[in-house]
């Protein structure tokens, strides 16, 4: 199951208390205070996971509570401090306190590290309280509390080719073919309920993700269908591949018409996202009326317009090779900077 959205609760552990004793041993000359510290109390943090594609786990347990450092005992004996306790995300985690609202960390990188909470610190015992003034301390310090807070975790994907259109333009049939991914595939609307990620193999070792996800309806931006909560899996694309149906059935939006109700939604969504360099790809040449269709498309968009069909894979090596040329250019401009 695909989940994007959670709210756990952290809480550190507290440290132990420091320890009064004194050392009253026969035969042992000079005495005094020998209590030990108390532990560290456990911290909390964060660490980003290529391996984890989902916040699943986090709404199975909403609760992470770090294990309290123990107190000193006699004979400075420090006590044992409280393990850490390690929450693995997925790469593209925005974390943010819930109550506050403020981003605590953008998770962009494999193995990136936050500590969230800290342990508290241990008490001191009698024997690091003792100095020149009070040479016998009866008190010991009592252990700082773990902090705590509520958590809000949000997972943006991070692909470099994110494919957008109208449901059943064939954006799945199109990944399953450029890539190893294998979504469902159907001849009705919304078979794509989570988004679907997939690795391209493309000329020139390149090589690139590419993301899928449910399609688009006119006021998808208020949450019209399923399009307004997945939108945000395409904000960290680098390119948008605009798949539109070049042969719709009756009663389908036409190819011209069908590209402008997406590229209203992304304006209504965000300019940032609207702005996003972008690839059309006119899809099915396969079926009958698709030519037409591609000319229609041609005379109102001012763009290059790419003629595919994903089922059968007519133009499917071009359309590889024209991204690849294009997700390289992206990086080397990436790189220069």
């Amino acid at each position: 199951m695909f989940i994007d959205e959670a709210e756990i609760f952290v809480k550190a552990g507290d440290g132990g208390d420091g320890c009064v004793s004194f050392r009253r041993e026969k035969h042992v000359p000079r005495g005094g205070p020998d209590g030990g510290d108390g532990g560290r109390g456990g911290s909390i943090l964060i660490r980003a996971d290529e391996q984890i594609t989902t916040l699943l786990d986090m709404t199975q347990r909403a609760r992470y509570i770090a294990a309290s450092g123990r107190p000193g005992s006699g004979k400075r004996r420090h006590g044992k401090s409280g393990d850490d306790v390690v929450i693995l995300v997925p790469v593209g985690t925005i974390v943010r306190d819930r109550d506050r609202g403020n981003v605590l960390r953008d998770f962009t990188r494999h193995g990136e590290e936050l500590y969230v909470v800290r342990g508290g610190r241990g008490g001191r015992g009698n024997k690091a309280l003792a100095g020149p003034l009070n040479q016998t301390p009866r008190e010991a310090e009592e252990g700082e509390p773990g902090g705590e807070r509520w958590l809000h975790l949000e997972l943006k994907l991070i692909a470099d080719v994110g494919l957008i259109g109208l449901p059943n333009a064939g954006k799945s049939t199109l990944l399953s073919r450029l890539s190893s991914a294998h979504p469902k595939i159907a001849d009705y609307p919304f078979t794509t309920l989570q988004p679907q990620l997939g690795i391209v193999e493309g000329p020139d070792d390149v090589r690139f993700v590419m993301a899928d996800i449910p399609g688009l309806l006119e006021g998808a931006h208020r949450g019209v269908g399923l399009g307004d909560e997945f939108l945000r899996h395409i904000e960290r694309t680098r390119v948008l591949l605009h798949v539109v149906d070049a042969a719709p059935v009756e009663g389908a939006p036409a190819p011209d018409e069908a590209y402008a109700i997406v590229r209203r939604e992304l304006a209504a969504y965000s300019a940032g996202l609207a702005a996003r360099p972008e690839i059309v790809v006119a899809n099915k040449l396969d079926l009958t009326g698709a030519e037409l269709g591609v000319k229609a498309l041609r005379r109102t968009v001012d763009k290059e317009i790419c003629a595919v069909s994903a089922a059968v894979g007519t133009g499917l090596d071009d359309l590889k090779r024209r991204i690849s040329h294009f997700i390289k250019g992206l990086r080397q401009a990436a790189s220069d900077n």
